[in-house]
This record gives C-alpha cells, sequence and structure tokens, in this order.
C-alpha cells in the first residue's frame, strides 16, 4: 500500500554477580579508621557519610581527588576512582558492549517508553563491566559508573559534526528523551543510584568545533531561555540528573566552567541542582590557556572552583594549590565541592557491602546478550524514516527476484558504530542484513561499491560495475550518505580534523551514482545513512523511495532489511529539519536563533521536523481540548491492512507574536501501535509552557488572545 503524506489532521482554535571489594579494605591499612567512623556507616544519609570522609582528607589528598583520574587514600580505605566513562549510546570505549542506534536515531523514535528501557540496558551493560573490572582490580579510565552523556545541546546546525550526539533540534524533544534516558541510566532505586549520567554541554555549545576553545555565544535573552537552556532545566528538574558538564566556549564572555550566571544562578539557584559540575576534558585549562580570562592557571582553576564546576577532566586543579595559598580559594570551596563529589560515589555504593548493592552480581554475561541485540535492533527499526515511497514500492513486493545493493556505506561498518560507541559482539551492516533477507526470500543479490565515501567519487569502473549491477536487477538499493569519519569531534578523524561539515549535500560522488543508477530506468531505493541532515533535493524527485536509516548500531543491517521487506512499518520521525541547502542558513557561526530549526525557519523545508511516513495510513477525528488546557486527546485510527505505529504530535501556532518569537513549537507527543482498522483515543499532557512564550527579557509569559492547536502525524501545513 503506498504511504500517506500526513500532515494536520485537526486544528483547533484555543484561548488562552562476582565478589569483589567495593570500599574499604578488609584488612584496615596502618592509620586505617575506626570501625565507627561516620563515612563507614550506611545507615547514614550519603551526604553526611561525604562531609565525614572529607573532614579526614588533607589538603593534598582533596586537590588529587578533584581531577577526574582520582588516586586511592589507603589510609582511609578509599579506592581509587575515575570518573570519566561514556555511555552515548553503549557503553563505550570500554571493550564489548552493546551498540545501539546513535543518538540522534533514538531522537528519530519518538519513542520516551523505548529510550528509557535502552538507558537501562545500558546500566545494566555498565554494572556488569564494573563488576568484571573490581574483580579484576582495574580502576583506570572507561572502567567506573559515571558517564559523560547524554549530550542535551540543541542541533541548530546541520553543519556541527556532533549534532549526531543529540536528541535533535526541537527543546521539547530533546527534554523529554534526555529525562527518560537519564532516568534509564541512573534507576529507580531509593537508595542507591545505578550509574550517574552527565547532561552535557552546558550550555549554548553546538559548534564550530575548531573553535569551541575560543569562541564566545552571545545569545540573546529569548533565544538563551527558550532554546538553549529549557533541556538542561528538564534534566536537572525532572531527570534529577547526578551531573552536568561545563562546555568549553564561553558565554556572554564568561566561560562556562567559570560562569557565575550559568552555574551558580541558574543551575544551582533557579533549578536546585544538587549533584556536581564537571569540567569538559580541558574546559578549566582553556579559561587561561584561550580563553584569556585568567592571569594564571591558579586564577582559572579558582575562578572555576569558585563559580561552582567540582570536578576537572584533566589536570587543571593541580593549580589549586597555589591558589589556596595565595587566597584565591578557601579550604571551604574545596569541600564543598568534594562533598558533592563524594556523595555520589557514596549514592552508587562504591564504600558499601556488594550484597547491599543492587546490580553488584550483574554477570558478564549480560553485555551483548542476545536480548539486547534484539532490542537494538527493534530500536533501530523504530528509528527508520520513511521520506518518498512513490507507487508503494516499499515494502519491496514478492516479484522482486533480482536485487542490487549498491553504494560505499552499505558495506562499512563504521556507518553503523557512529562515535562514542563500543565494542560489538557482532555488527550487521547494510549489505549483510539486506543480503540475508533476501536470499531468505529466495531473491538473488548483487552488490557494488559505486563511488568512493566521500569527494567527487570512485573509479569510473566502479560506476560501471554499479550501473551494470542495476540494470541486469529487478530494483536498487542505493545506500549512500555520510560516515561518523566524516562528520564528528574536533580531531576525531584525520579524514575531518574539523569534525564539521561546510556543506549539508552529498558528496559529488554519490550525487553522481544515484543518477547513474536513476538512469537505467530501474527503481531506486535509497537508503540515507548519517548523523545530520543531508541537502538531496535532486533525490528526492528521482527516487522511489527514501530511507533515513542514520547511525544504526550493531543490528543496523537486520533492522533495514526489516523495514525493507516489511517485517517492520516504519514510523520514525525526524527530528531535525531537511533544509534545501546550507545557503538558506545563517552563517554557522551565528548562535541567533532566527532562521534556524523549525521553530524559526521561515521558508519550505525539504522535508519538516516531523515528518515520516508509514506503510498504513490513520485518520484522526474528535480533538477534544479539557477546559484547563492541560490535556488534549484525539482519536485515532489505523485505516489500512497492516498494523503500524503513529506518532502524535500536537503543535502550538500563536497569533501576532513579535518576530523574534518562534512561529510554532512542538507541544506534547506520543507513539502508538496500532493493529488494522482499530481506532484510540490518545491523550496528551501539555506541559505548563505549552502555552507561554519567552519574551525579549528572556521571561516566560502565557500566550494571550488566539492560539491553534494543531494534531496530527506531522506539522500542520499553515505557515507563521
Amino acid at each position: 500500500m503506498s504511504a500517506l503524506r500526513r500532515g494536520v489532521a485537526a486544528i483547533a482554535p484555543l484561548l488562552l554477580g562476582a565478589a569483589w571489594v567495593t570500599g574499604c579494605p578488609r584488612t584496615p591499612h596502618p592509620g586505617a579508621p575506626a570501625a565507627d567512623a561516620g563515612y563507614l556507616d550506611p545507615r547514614r544519609p550519603a551526604a553526611e557519610r561525604a562531609a565525614d570522609l572529607v573532614h579526614r582528607l588533607t589538603v593534598g589528598e582533596k586537590i588529587a581527588q578533584m581531577m577526574t583520574a582520582a588516586p586511592a587514600v589507603p589510609r582511609l580505605g578509599v579506592p581509587a576512582y575515575d570518573w570519566w566513562n561514556e555511555a552515548l549510546h553503549g557503553v563505550a570505549r570500554a571493550g564489548r558492549a552493546t551498540v545501539f542506534p546513535q543518538a540522534i536515531a533514538l531522537a528519530a523514535t519518538f519513542d520516551e517508553p523505548l529510550v528509557r528501557q535502552i538507558a537501562g540496558v545500558i546500566s545494566d551493560e555498565a554494572r556488569a563491566k564494573f563488576n568484571l573490572a573490581q574483580a579484576h582490580g582495574e580502576r583506570g579510565r572507561y572502567h567506573g559508573l559515571t558517564f559523560f552523556s547524554p549530550n542535551v545541546n540543541i542541533f541548530r546546525d546541520p553543519r556541527w559534526g556532533r549534532g549526531q550526539e543529540t536528541f535533535g533540534e526541537d527543546p521539547v524533544l530533546t527534554g523529554r528523551l534526555a529525562v527518560a534516558f537519564i532516568v534509564g541510566l541512573q534507576g529507580d532505586d531509593p537508595r542507591y543510584l545505578k550509574t550517574v549520567a552527565t547532561a552535557k554541554h552546558f550550555a549554548v555549545h553546538s559548534g564550530p568545533e575548531a573553535t569551541r576553545h575560543v569562541f564566545d555565544a552571545r545569545p540573546s535573552a529569548h533565544d538563551l531561555a527558550d532554546t538553549y537552556l529549557p533541556q538542561f532545566e528538564a534534566a536537572v528538574r525532572q531527570g534529577q540528573v547526578g551531573s552536568v558538564m561545563a562546555a568549553y566556549n564561553r558565554v556572554d564572555g564568561e566561560a562556562c566552567a567559570a560562569s557565575p550566571k550559568l552555574l551558580a544562578e541558574t543551575l544551582r539557584g533557579s533549578w536546585g541542582f544538587a549533584g556536581y559540575v564537571v569540567g569538559d576534558c580541558g574546559a578549566v585549562g582553556d579559561i587561561f590557556a584561550t580563553h584569556h580570562l585568567a592571569p594564571s592557571p591558579a586564577g582559572a582553576a579558582a575562578a572555576a572552583l569558585r563559580a561552582g564546576t567540582d570536578l576537572d577532566c584533566g589536570q587543571a586543579y593541580d593549580a589549586l594549590e597555589p591558589a589556596l595559598a595565595s587566597g584565591l580559594v578557601g579550604q571551604a570551596d574545596l569541600d564543598r565541592a568534594l562533598v558533592r563529589l563524594f556523595t555520589a560515589r557514596f549514592r552508587l555504593g562504591l564504600f558499601d557491602a556488594p550484597d547491599s548493592v543492587p546490580w553488584s552480581r550483574l554477570p558478564e554475561s549480560v553485555i551483548d546478550a542476545p536480548a539486547h541485540r534484539q532490542l537494538a535492533r527493534t530500536a533501530a527499526a523504530r528509528a527508520v524514516v520513511l521520506l518518498e515511497n512513490r507507487g508503494g514500492v516499499l515494502p519491496l513486493a514478492s516479484s522482486i527476484k533480482r536485487l542490487a545493493v549498491v553504494g560505499p556505506t552499505a558495506d562499512d561498518q563504521e556507518v553503523l558504530l557512529a562515535n562514542y560507541h563500543g565494542t560489538p559482539s557482532h555488527a550487521v551492516t547494510l549489505l549483510d542484513g539486506i543480503g540475508a533477507a533476501a536470499r531468505a526470500r529466495g531473491v538473488s543479490v548483487r552488490y557494488a561499491r559505486g563511488a568512493a565515501l566521500a569527494g567527487s567519487g570512485g573509479s569510473s569502473a566502479q560506476l560501471a560495475e554499479a550501473v551494470a549491477a542495476a540494470r541486469a536487477s529487478d530494483l536498487t538499493v542505493a545506500v549512500v550518505g555520510l560516515d561518523p569519519r566524516f562528520e564528528g569531534e574536533e580531531n576525531e578523524s584525520p579524514l575531518n580534523p574539523s569534525g564539521d561539515r561546510v556543506e549539508i549535500g552529498l558528496s559529488p560522488g554519490h550525487e553522481k551514482l544515484v543518477e547513474a543508477l536513476v538512469a537505467t530506468g530501474k527503481p531506486v531505493v535509497v537508503v540515507l545513512t548519517g548523523g545530520s541532515a543531508l541537502a538531496i533535493p535532486w533525490i528526492a524527485d528521482h527516487a522511489a523511495a527514501i530511507l533515513y536509516a542514520w547511525y544504526p548500531g550493531e543490528e543496523g543491517g537486520n533492522a533495514v532489511a526489516d523495514v525493507l521487506f516489511g517485517e517492520a512499518n516504519p514510523a520514525g520521525r525526524l527530528p531535525i529539519t531537511i533544509y534545501r541547502s546550507a545557503d538558506d542558513l545563517p552563517p554557522f557561526t551565528d548562535y541567533a536563533m532566527r532562521g534556524r530549526t523549525y521553530r524559526y525557519f521561515d521558508r519550505p523545508p525539504l522535508y519538516a521536523f516531523g515528518a515520516g511516513l508509514s506503510y498504513t495510513t490513520f485518520r484522526y477525528a474528535g480533538l477534544v481540548i479539557a477546559p484547563d488546557h492541560q490535556t488534549i486527546s484525539v482519536e485515532v485510527q489505523n485505516t489500512g491492512a497492516r498494523a503500524g505505529d503513529e506518532v502524535v504530535e500536537a503543535y502550538v501556532l500563536p497569533h501576532g507574536l513579535p518576530p523574534y518569537a518562534p512561529a510554532r513549537w512542538l507541544a506534547a507527543f506520543a507513539r502508538v501501535t496500532l493493529a488494522p482498522g482499530e481506532r484510540r483515543t490518545v491523550s496528551l499532557s501539555l506541559p505548563p509552557r505549552a502555552l507561554s512564550f519567552v519574551d525579549e527579557r528572556g521571561t516566560w509569559r502565557p500566550l494571550a488572545g488566539d492560539v491553534d492547536l494543531a494534531v496530527g502525524g506531522g506539522q500542520p501545513d499553515r505557515q507563521g
């Protein structure tokens, strides 16, 4: 069945384990505290235990504990601990682990329960890996339980290489998925944290990568409150995130890691954050070395500590000793930070008997377990966004007997893994997954690379081979797009040291390949890989179908095959706007939101935020808005012959707002599964600020007058 291009369905006017030791050794060291020392008593509150322990540390011991590679303090039974760990879409950089789809792909699911489930699995594997490391006496980097994830920055510009790590361009979507991820990572035990999540990078941080150590973001008061802060606030207030990472850059002249406005006034004062702040790795040193905001390393360390950065990822806090000696900081400044840090370690159970800590017996067998691999496959399929499906070419018909799989990212394992990843037991490339599914159905498969990963394309022989494969087949699947070696973090890949993109289209070689395939006259299904927007206007007009598969994780090949052959019905939605050209965008370095993202973009996009098709059709009826404007409900019916998921999206469209304000915004969403013919009433709760806007001074104000509320399977058609 052909897909229904779904826009707004209803608009309503509205007036307004192993045996191991986590804590002190069984045989006391010389000078060890008495057995009744307060910090050893698990019945006491974590903060009280932390304060008791900090009181017993010498100045040198205190300073050493304020950097990520914290050494042991044998006389007090304090084990060594390294705070630096990664878990963006699976436990990363620590060997074998399930590799789930990249964060931007998880955002495309619009599925909070799924994201929370995935984060719960990640934390299971984290605990199992921690148990294993403890048993082997491994306490170094990437062996701990404090994770520098999730990345909740707003993906304001598709050229940013690290946008793939985010949950997209919308503060509401980002905030809700961030909370789900944080809760899944940290767990819901009333006493112990399963792991510690870190919301990063606070704040106003989204490229360019090459200047992240020197640039000064100066957003308007409106943009700061409306775009750059809400998802961090949600992480703190709703997610109870245990840690926040301060960014490299400056905001309004203040280094983020030494900003009284961001850290003291906003984070702790306004939002009530009670956890610890860690500076991005090297950020405290940047205060002196690149921002030139302090006269010395000691001055930089003192400024960061006084503002509220408790932990330095690096060695810059070595300079706290001269800072203390010269009076730039006091003992109280050290103690305040250390109590926050040790409170986290006590809440993780790192000083308590293993049998009292949940998850302490999780075995190695849970790491990349079969059930986790299946979840990775399910998530990757749910993330696929169907952008075009002309004539219902998908799912592939049984009449297709000869299939060509062509393209430089089809047989590329890097495309599965993205950045900040672990090592899967087995990774299924798109070629492997599609090929296996095809052969199981009696379909022959012919593969050709067709072009190089980047640049103007491979050899003429490669192109000729791809064209020949297409001509000899009933249908061609062209797998093209981005590879994580060409978009990512600064200095992450020698193939693109800047990490960012200059243009937002396909590389010329990929474009040339697809054009040649279409010219054969055989239907071409384009599968796009990547972590950000790809401007593909010619392909949008000429491909038989287009799927966005993102960086889909270790089971990506099987998941894409599930969608192509109809085992899974796509329902992913774009968490970003796909523009027609980089010419439509303001300068990358401009942090003003005007002209960016669907909320402020005033031209027709190639594909809109929230867009996505299905193999079935849906009908909306009976929109009801509660008298208190806090809840809306709508009836959704699957009117097709296939079961499928629908993402119900609610948008606010205000009238008469000033030009600096957004023209529309996502208020609520829910993903639901409906059988053929099934009809269901879906209720959505509107958050308190859904019917408010931010004025020029950065203050949230209630909307007045007429407001339209649009509910459907995508954005409404009305512009502005």
